[in-house]
């Protein structure tokens, strides 16, 4: 099956770069939120961060403009077309809520369709549980889309290969890398990014060093692009707790524990540039 009509569900980080690559490659997308309001936040930030490519010289303004036309809003995952090849879930990290939307979506959606995941961290196995098992697979890309190569593709337990193969040429023409990982607990890439953030993290409520410190040494020393804290902050506070609640409930192992400093951020709702403050402020 050639994959033409992709389905985006939720607008948020995730969603708004996942439909934008897609656009901008070709391929008619559904961006699909709960509102208009959301819908047209979407396609504000959707248009903004293709200014900056145009700004760049990456893509000319023509681009831009015909990208933006192969976005078509949908309101309401009971109105994504039933013809769609391909529906991409991008809403927040909370598995009774994505379990719901893949419960609908198997009622009205034409049986070829491919149900994939960006969650970060939730079991594929899981989610693809009340659904079609074999034609459901993880896409986990990774934020700022547009720009970040990686897209990590996870098989659930029944995943087809002829699944996990379309998914993979398909992310080629996105000028993406592919790379397989099985379903396990926060896949690769949070399954080890997330316990040393959440170890800077206990490292700042300790007392070991200040933020500024914590962020220096592994800039200066690892060479990481940013700093654990000031990437907490990134990707939001509430998300990195969600994500070390599934490590530490899935492995059932003490050495995935939250910190309770991030725990009681999240509580007080310091999520980061979000909200305005987390570690740092915004």
């Amino acid at each position: 099956m050639e994959i033409k009509k992709v389905a985006v569900i939720g607008g948020g980080t995730m969603g708004n770069g996942i439909a934008h690559v897609f656009a901008m490659k070709g391929f008619a997308v559904y961006l699909t939120e709960m509102n208009e309001e959301f819908f047209n936040k979407a396609i504000k930030t959707i248009t903004l961060n293709l200014d900056r490519q145009v700004k760049k010289q990456v893509i000319t303004e023509n681009d831009k403009n015909e990208t933006l036309t192969r976005i078509t809003k949908v309101i309401g995952i009971e109105n994504i077309p039933s013809d769609t090849n391909l529906i991409i879930e991008a809403i927040y990290e909370n598995k009774e809520a994505k379990l719901n939307i893949f419960k609908q979506l198997e009622k009205q959606i034409n049986p070829d369709c491919i149900f994939a995941s960006n969650t970060s961290s939730i079991s594929i196995t899981e989610l693809s549980a009340i659904c079609r098992a074999d034609k459901f697979i993880g896409m986990h890309f990774m934020n700022p889309v547009p720009v970040m190569k990686l897209v990590e593709i996870i098989r659930g337990y029944s995943t087809s290969d002829d699944t996990y193969e379309s998914i993979k040429q398909l992310t080629i023409k996105l000028d993406k890398e592919p790379v397989e990982v099985f379903d396990y607990p926060g896949f690769i890439s949070n399954r080890i990014l997330m316990p040393m953030i959440n170890e800077a993290i206990f490292s700042l409520m300790e007392g070991v060093a200040s933020k500024e410190a914590i962020d220096s040494v592994m800039k200066l020393g690892m060479a990481h692009p940013m700093g654990p804290l000031t990437l907490a902050d990134f990707i939001g506070l509430d998300v990195c707790l969600a994500i070390m609640n599934v490590l530490y409930e899935g492995f059932n192992d003490p050495k995935y524990r939250p910190c309770p400093l991030l725990k009681k951020m999240v509580a007080a709702n310091k999520l980061g540039r979000k909200s305005g403050e987390g570690f740092y402020k915004y």
